[in-house]
């Protein structure tokens, strides 16, 4: 049982024996979708982690932070099938390796399940050497566009150039092109897909279900956590503000924490937590969280749980017992789902008996 400042929550492991698992995607009829780093995506049903991962992916290049990310289905998924997925993928002829999204139409007969119709729909420009900052999340917007948060790939200063895709946030439609009102269609130069820049490593995401604006937290280097609402055009300011240092040294890294033009966090942590993964709660199992904003942790190893006052972080608690946690979600039954890398295990959170 994990104890917390407003409800006693009964944590229930529902998926166990997990190798590195990053995500996971709840799907109407009940089945959940799990990725594993290296490249597997497995499937839970009724309760059973099914033996055969799903085929049907691309080759998934694992190295590093890379690997198989984020799943998502599409909102119409009970009509069309669609699954989304973010994961690293190799150049060819080189070591090079960077972000893709790709969808595919799942189906299972039996036990055997499988994506078909495997589309590619965005490749992060450039792919480079390195094997970390990959962001990436997957949200689907209510005017049905595909959020991609992205990482810069250890190329920091490439994160305030809109010619490429390294440290941004980009905007696609649900098959791949460019939305018209996306914020540098008309600019010269600048890649037409980015929705926002100057994002280090992006790796939760979550609309705020009342105003419909994308909420997105990203790593900061030695302190420096964002958590961050989301504008078209907007400039989130790596590296040439931060609250971070540099690794060993502690230096201050670019001109300040603080500038006129760039937006301002809504919460910054100093130390780092690391955060990973990101959901509103908005159901009716946990009276006294609704409205609050979860998040899970990789170096803090917490449920972290904020209280807000409209777009103002006026609370924190942070909830032990889970692990290193990649991602959390609410489900359409009002629990919350919390995916455990450290432990291997998918929990659910739900009211203790009392």
């Amino acid at each position: 049982m994990l104890r917390t400042e407003r409800h006693a929550v009964e944590a229930s492991a529902i998926a166990t024996g997990l190798a590195a698992p990053w995500s996971f995607a709840l799907l109407p009829d009940g089945d959940i979708l799990i990725t594993e780093k290296a490249g597997a995506l497995r499937v839970l049903r009724q309760g059973r982690l099914l033996a055969n991962p799903v085929r049907g992916l691309p080759e998934v290049a694992a190295r590093g932070q890379g690997g198989l990310l984020d799943v998502v289905p599409h909102p119409d998924f009970v009509r069309n099938r669609w699954i989304y997925w973010t994961y690293s993928a190799g150049e060819a002829g080189s070591q090079n390796i960077g972000t893709e999204v790709a969808r595919g139409k799942f189906n299972c007969r039996a036990d055997d399940c499988a994506l078909t119709d495997v589309q590619v729909l965005f490749r992060q420009v450039p792919k480079v050497s390195t094997a970390f900052h990959f962001g990436s999340r997957l949200v689907f917007g209510k005017d049905g566009n595909l959020f991609v948060t992205l990482g810069e790939r250890g190329q920091q200063d490439e994160a305030q150039n809109l010619g490429m895709h390294l440290g941004k946030i980009v905007r696609i439609t649900d098959s791949g092109a460019v939305p018209a009102d996306n914020p540098f269609v008309k600019r010269e130069g600048a890649r037409p897909e980015i929705f926002s820049y100057g994002n280090r490593n992006v790796q939760g995401a979550a609309l705020h279900p009342v105003t419909g604006q994308l909420w997105a937290h990203e790593h900061g280097p030695q302190g420096g956590d964002e958590l961050n609402i989301i504008t078209a055009g907007a400039n989130y300011g790596w590296p040439v503000i931060t609250f971070g240092r540099t690794y060993g040294k502690g230096e201050p890294i670019g001109e300040g924490t603080e500038r006129a033009d760039i937006a301002k966090a809504q919460r910054t942590w100093v130390p780092s937590v690391a955060p990973s993964g990101l959901a509103f709660y908005t159901g009716t199992r946990f009276a006294q969280w609704r409205g609050n904003l979860f998040l899970g942790t990789l170096r803090e190893q917490r449920l972290i749980r904020l209280t807000l006052d409209g777009d103002r972080v006026i609370g924190e608690e942070r909830i032990e017992g889970l692990g290193r946690l990649r991602t959390v979600r609410e489900g359409s039954d009002g629990y919350l789902y919390v995916l455990s890398e450290s432990r291997g295990s998918l929990f659910r959170l739900a009211p203790a008996a009392r």
